[in-house]
């Protein structure tokens, strides 16, 4: 079949469109994978100085809330039978050993006492009448007849045993008035210790009992000279926490600013469902409905601490000690053969794959020297199987690291923050192949070429 020059030209035309909308719509696919896999996905990374010195707060080490508190707590319990009369000391007063804290009210005391003194009187003077008596039966006894002997007999021992009656209750009346008397020269409650007023329960409400908490006392006085921190773990971190272990406690003001201590006891016992107060990284919604247990840490000093001040604790793995040169933990290396690399942000913050020189190992802090291919103002990712090169990197983890344990999402912690593709209208090989089958059709008919 033979064509026309006209229609020659035509076709050839037509051809030169099919290639060049071809190649138009390759290098677009092949564009948009490109920048799904750049563009779409994030990871998450963080600078090396800060890893370093996970004093900051990476996530890595478990961290717990605590408080300053004193080594002693003196609680006071206002005795159920007295009234307090009046109060010498408000909430928030510092206070000296000796010094006045309450009185009791003495009325009913010194009432008391004049009626256990009248009934001691009376008491004595029925022991004396009924001696008396006695010695008068034994002289009737010892001239009455036989048949009388009987009688007299009874009458001598109900006497006797009325006098014992009599003696008991007059010893148990001297007690009774000796106690009214301490009562009234101890009327006024002193400070056995030198401290702070921490609470005063003046109404005597004693609510918190019947919500399952603790009773409240009258008065609570905290101890001051030598401090403590109280802390608290959740049971499914319990694991973490070893009596006698060493641990760092961290200023929340100033994360440079360190005590170490030793971890004495957790107290089993008082269980609490509160988790306000805990600060541990954990994905595992199951710990809001479970118990938290308090713990204590004796400091080695508590120099520049304050009673009450919020501070944080973890357990003391040597990571505050300063190593000259740049040291990394094992977790964050990729080891293939006799070759590491770590996942690192480049200039245009992006993942890549960039190779580093080891040194020597510390196998107790899990640490490497790094001696090339790494700075402290470098920025890498938790190694993951989701982290790619090109992924874009984001440094600003610090921002989903929070004071509030419930608000975390570490999901894309330790994951490499990887994101799924943003969607742009063609998720799948058969949208490709259905663009590229229609695309030519389209033009050429556009093109009034075909019918």
């Amino acid at each position: 079949m033979k064509f026309k020059k006209k229609q020659v030209v035509i076709i050839s035309i037509i051809a030169v469109i099919i290639l060049a909308v071809a190649g138009l719509i390759i290098w677009f696919l092949r564009g948009r994978s490109t920048s799904q896999v750049s563009s779409g996905q994030s990871v998450y990374v963080s600078s090396v100085a800060d890893i370093m010195g996970l004093s900051s707060g990476n996530g890595m080490i478990g961290r717990y809330s605590g408080v300053v508190e004193p080594q002693k707590t003196w609680k006071i319990e206002a005795s159920s039978d007295k009234k307090v009369e009046e109060i010498y000391v408000k909430e928030g007063d510092e206070v000296k050993t000796g010094d006045k804290l309450f009185i009791y009210s003495t009325s009913e005391a010194e009432d008391s006492l004049v009626q256990a003194d009248i009934d001691l009187e009376r008491i004595s003077n029925e022991i004396e009448t009924t001696k008396i008596q006695l010695e008068e039966l034994k002289k009737d006894k010892a001239s009455a007849s036989a048949d009388d002997q009987l009688e007299y007999t009874t009458r001598i021992m109900s006497a006797e045993q009325s006098i014992k009656r009599s003696e008991y209750e007059h010893k148990s009346k001297k007690a009774e008035i000796e106690q009214l008397k301490k009562s009234i020269k101890n009327a006024v409650v002193n400070s056995e210790m030198d401290g702070v007023v921490k609470t005063i329960n003046a109404t005597g409400d004693d609510s918190s009992s019947y919500m399952g908490g603790e009773t409240e006392s009258f008065m609570t006085i905290l101890a001051t000279g030598s401090f403590r921190i109280k802390g608290s773990v959740n049971e499914q971190n319990m694991s973490a926490i070893v009596e006698g272990q060493p641990v760092i406690v961290h200023s929340r003001v100033d994360e440079n600013q360190i005590w170490k201590g030793t971890l004495t006891a957790v107290d089993l016992e008082n269980a609490s469902n509160n988790r306000n107060n805990e600060y541990y990284y954990s994905s595992d919604t199951s710990s809001e409905s479970s118990s938290s247990y308090p713990f204590y840490v004796d400091l080695e000093s508590a120099e520049g601490l304050m009673l009450g001040q919020h501070v944080y604790i973890e357990m003391d793995y040597g990571q505050s000690e300063v190593k000259e040169g740049l040291w990394l933990d094992s977790y964050y290396i990729v080891q293939d053969e006799d070759k590491a690399y770590v996942w690192a942000a480049n200039e245009k913050d992006r993942i890549e794959k960039r190779k580093i020189t080891l040194g020597e190992y510390d196998e107790e802090l899990m640490k490497y020297e790094i001696i090339d291919g790494l700075t402290e103002e470098d920025y890498i990712a938790f190694p993951d199987v989701t982290v790619t090169e090109g992924a874009k990197a984001e440094k600003n983890i610090d921002n989903i690291i929070t004071d509030d344990p419930e608000g975390l999402d570490d999901s894309n912690i330790g994951t490499g923050g990887m994101s799924g593709l943003g969607d742009s209208g063609m998720d799948s090989d058969e949208d490709d192949e259905s663009l590229m089958d229609e695309a030519p059709s389209a033009m050429m008919e556009e093109m009034g070429v075909l019918e």
